[in-house]
């Protein structure tokens, strides 16, 4: 497996410490007046989502973590389970719902994916940043509430619930920001 040395380090990087992979979130460079040049790491454990802060004296390397982001279509859920297909491969991948995690208010059949593999094992998935979804309840706005800021709760298709502004019906098409979970707009009536 490949190394990298400190100074390849950047936010982004994935590296594999103690066996696990991390990703690297923030790096700052620190120079003081007498010494080697410090680099102060930030790392998200890619498993468990905890944060690490470490320091490397210059010199110091990291291994590479084995990981690979691959494209891929959700197929359905079963249980608590939820099954992707690689396109290509036709290789299907399950991850749990602690692996999905909120993404599952986005997802569709047949929508395409990206999975995130360590060592050949998946262990996150991301949706696409925008996706439409139907609006499957909603409460009318109230008769005269013209005002620009009036949101409510809608539920969409997935079963998940998101703020919309007053003027979405049941039965429209919205556009959501898988990022933040906000509504962009409303793409059909």
């Amino acid at each position: 497996m490949a190394n990298y040395k400190t100074n390849d380090f950047r936010k982004g990087l994935k590296v594999q410490i103690d066996g696990e992979p991390y990703l690297m979130i923030e790096m700052n460079f620190v120079k003081p007046g007498k010494g080697n040049a410090l680099y102060k790491c930030k790392l998200r454990n890619l498993l468990r989502g905890t944060v690490l802060d470490r320091t490397y004296k210059g010199g110091d390397e990291l291994e590479a973590a084995d990981i690979e982001e691959i494209s891929v279509q959700y197929l359905y859920k079963q249980a608590d389970t939820f099954v992707f297909m690689q396109d290509e491969t036709f290789e299907q991948y399950e991850l749990s719902a602690d692996q999905v995690d909120d993404a599952w208010k986005y997802l569709k059949d047949g929508m395409k994916c990206a999975i995130m593999l360590f060592n050949g094992s998946p262990i996150t998935m991301t949706p696409p940043i925008q996706v439409e979804l139907l609006v499957t309840q909603c409460d009318p706005g109230a008769k005269g509430d013209t005002a620009t800021n009036v949101t409510k709760p809608a539920t969409v298709e997935t079963g998940a619930e998101f703020t919309v502004p007053g003027f979405i019906k049941e039965g429209n098409v919205i556009k959501i920001d898988t990022r933040t979970g906000e509504y962009v707009e409303r793409v059909s009536n």
